[in-house]
């Protein structure tokens, strides 16, 4: 069974697939092993004939798109002659015939598999394809971040010994602080995102070269996370690319840390939040 976060991820694509392709069926499922999908989510169906219903690639219309890692659809799911017709029972119940089916590849990996159907004979349209296409596209850039946080997350516990972080150079140990602040507002997870966020602080309270005494200082979050690409020497367009936001919005951001910090340059800013123990 999906995470709670993969789950709500999930969820959030076919929603919005459902509402850009006007399709009134959608549903869909995560990999629960290399060949494996299990239909978790839907939106629009009349019966629970689909829920939990295993999907194995190879087999049925979605099997085929895992199998092939491409986007499949027939016209008239009960008479299609090019896939399988394992699932013909759950599709007949839900009454389902025109179906596309559009896989979720992460690093050429399928880690999933996303539905979009009609309870009529008619072709699908490129519309349709196109929005399918970025539903798929949702899901595959979620589940790359939740990997990607949770690399980082593995290679900084083993930075992290105790109360304090383990000898090592702290141009390591600033950079994963850095990669997680910028990664934390993407994650849909609380439980994952919590925990990023957790260590983002055993990192910060670091007993680092410039540390001293810490003096409480309330940046918002949206505040750290603009120190902390500027201490990586982020200049204010990368600093914005990174984190999904617009250049004036940084630099507003920025502006409004400095005041707090009591800096007036940039570096003042890195220097005086690693002071303050928000930085490592």
């Amino acid at each position: 069974m999906p995470e709670p976060g993969e789950a709500i991820e999930l969820r959030s694509a076919l929603l919005g697939l459902r509402r850009t392709s006007g399709l009134p069926v959608v549903f869909g499922g995560l990999l629960s092993d290399a060949r494996h999908a299990r239909i978790v989510e839907l939106s629009g169906a009349r019966s629970p004939a689909l829920r939990g219903l295993v999907i194995s690639a190879g087999s049925g219309l979605g099997g085929k798109a895992m199998a092939l890692s491409r986007p499949c659809a027939v016209t008239d799911y009960p008479s299609a002659r090019h896939i399988s017709h394992e699932y013909d029972t759950a599709v007949a119940a839900e009454g389902l015939r025109s179906v596309v089916a559009v896989p979720v590849v992460v690093r050429r990996t399928v880690r999933g598999v996303l539905y979009g159907a009609l309870r009529e004979p008619l072709a699908l349209g490129d519309r349709v394809y196109d929005a399918a296409a970025s539903a798929a596209r949702d899901v595959e850039q979620a589940l790359a971040v939740r990997d990607e946080v949770q690399g980082i997350l593995a290679t900084t516990r083993e930075q992290i010994a105790g109360p304090g972080v383990a000898a090592g150079p702290w141009e390591d140990v600033r950079e994963a602080h850095r990669e997680l602040r910028a990664l934390a507002p993407r994650i849909v997870d609380p439980v994952l995102r919590d925990e990023l966020l957790a260590v983002c602080g055993r990192l910060a309270s670091a007993a680092g070269p410039e540390a001293a005494r810490p003096v409480r200082v309330p940046l918002a979050p949206r505040e750290m996370d603009v120190i902390a690409c500027v201490a990586s020497g982020a200049t204010n367009a990368a600093a914005a690319e990174r984190l999904g936001l617009r250049p004036e919005t940084v630099k507003s951001y920025l502006r409004s840390a400095m005041r707090k910090l009591g800096a007036h340059t940039r570096m003042e800013a890195v220097v005086a939040a690693r002071r303050a123990g928000l930085l490592p």
